[in-house]
């Protein structure tokens, strides 16, 4: 019987119905290849055709190798089409709308076939935690997910999982909205009391950027030191450079050979848009970014264990690679990684991009004093005002697309005087220059404090995270050590 992806036929997301067909046509092919019994191949195609037909029914289109859903066609200008004719676009490296408002993410959700996180799924992480849910779930920012109640169920019957996320360190400053997973990562480590692997990505950006690779590392440790200052437990958290790590784990690397094995290069050109001409260090990196999705790669936090799951807080522009890592993960004997995704952090000359850390005008830095980030805000945050202060006494501003506005639903705590700015605004009681100063207000003494608790890191403190050692969690009896 052909090897149907997943085990569900015609079952899934676009996204996912274009890698199963990609998977089962090279299974067609491989069984061929080999001069397989005719009754094995004529199998194997009725499932393909079964796929294909199913696609077709989802996207209204036929399948085509080179073309996934969602992805311009080759020969387009990079996506350009897409956003004109009011679609979104979004992969790990482009994120582009055409919406002052931003990507519609009601759209994403069904698209790349993750799960709404609903009331009841916030309500139940509150149950299972006994404290109130962070801003970031109540306002929406992490908006979905992929198997959360599957953690939470294992979860409430004292059963172990662990936190992974990671950053990619292109340059040695961040930006504020480099710092979203972090904050959120450090909440759930927190009120779930578990340890946390965070992956610098210093490899990618030696192949994507140009970079040497005596750079990516140096940024890959200087971004460490300022993720360390988002508070995480130096007892429950371990930190590691791609460029280190594999060198000196062969659990890790043994980890990465089988996932590689497991997807051909028909599927990561499908998922990830790669063509003939790009290195291949870029096609076989995405196993690399997977493989911290399994225990089996951090021996000396997990001892033997290869069954425990994982949470993965990130981006929603990083779905692919984990949506090939959940394809993978049954068919290498290990459990799916489970995922939640946030939003993104809008550049301050509006939410059609994401920020660039490239473009000093578009972000808010670690880095910023406090002059910096008042003349950012006055000077650079898309308003969402009106041309003159009459008419925006008449009527009002229009909080969904004001930078400053979506800035604090990120940043400011105090759910009630949210609210009320945003009543004042949207009436016109509040004027622009009186809502930037807000936020001028709650980011100052945000970054100040950043800074004085990054200056407390030292190299031996940065060292210290990124050592592989035992975390302070027993999965032998599924308890702290104390």
């Amino acid at each position: 019987m052909a090897d149907v992806p997943n085990g569900e036929q015609g079952c899934g997301s676009p996204l996912e119905l274009f890698d199963s067909i990609a998977a089962q046509g090279e299974l067609v092919r491989s069984l061929k290849a080999r001069n397989a019994a005719k009754d094995e191949i004529d199998s194997a195609v009725k499932v393909l055709l079964s796929l294909k037909m199913s696609y077709k029914a989802a996207t209204g289109e036929d399948y085509k190798a080179d073309c996934p859903p969602g992805n311009p066609a080759p020969g387009s200008d990079g996506g350009l089409d897409a956003t004109e004719a009011g679609d979104d676009f979004v992969d790990p490296w482009t994120v582009q709308t055409s919406s002052a408002k931003g990507i519609d993410y009601d759209k994403l959700i069904v698209r790349f076939g993750s799960s709404k996180i609903d009331k009841e799924l916030i309500d139940r992480i509150e149950r299972a935690t006994g404290q109130r849910p962070h801003r970031f779930l109540r306002r929406g920012i992490f908006f979905s997910h992929r198997d959360m109640n599957q953690v939470l169920d294992a979860y409430e019957n004292k059963k172990p999982f662990y936190l992974y996320t990671g950053r990619g360190p292109s340059s040695e400053a961040m930006h504020v909205g480099h710092l979203i997973p972090f904050i959120f990562t450090k909440w759930l480590q927190d009120v779930f009391n578990v340890p946390l692997v965070i992956q610098m990505t210093d490899d990618e950006k030696y192949l994507w950027k140009d970079l040497t690779l005596d750079q990516a590392y140096g940024y890959a440790v200087e971004n460490a030191k300022d993720i360390i200052a988002c508070g995480f437990d130096i007892n429950k958290t371990f930190i590691f450079s791609d460029l280190d790590y594999m060198g000196m784990s062969p659990g890790f690397y043994k980890n990465v050979l089988k996932i590689q094995k497991h997807v051909t290069f028909n599927q990561v050109k499908g998922i990830f848009g790669f063509t003939d001409s790009d290195c291949i260090g870029k096609i076989s990196f995405p196993a690399v970014q997977a493989a911290p999705s399994f225990s089996s790669s951090f021996p000396q936090i997990f001892r033997e264990r290869t069954d425990i799951q994982c949470l993965i807080p990130c981006a929603i522009d990083q779905d692919p690679y984990f949506r090939m890592t959940r394809d993978v993960a049954p068919r290498i004997g290990y459990p799916k990684p489970a995922l939640l995704h946030s939003s993104f952090f809008p550049a301050l000359q509006g939410a059609q991009t994401k920020m660039s850390a490239s473009d000093p005008n578009s972000s808010i830095f670690l880095t910023d004093t406090a002059k910096q980030i008042k003349a950012k805000v006055n000077k650079h945050a898309f308003s969402g005002g009106r041309d003159t202060i009459e008419e925006h006494r008449q009527f009002g501003g229009n909080c969904d697309v004001d930078v400053s506005f979506m800035y604090l639903t990120f940043f400011l705590e105090d759910d009630d005087r949210l609210e009320q700015i945003r009543k004042d605004y949207s009436s016109g009681a509040m004027l622009t220059g009186e809502l930037k100063k807000v936020l001028i207000e709650v980011l100052q003494p945000l970054i100040a404090e950043h800074q004085a608790r990054r200056k407390e890191v030292t190299d031996e403190v940065a060292k210290t995270f990124m050592t592989p050692r035992k975390l302070s969690y027993d999965f032998e009896c599924f308890c702290f050590d104390t």
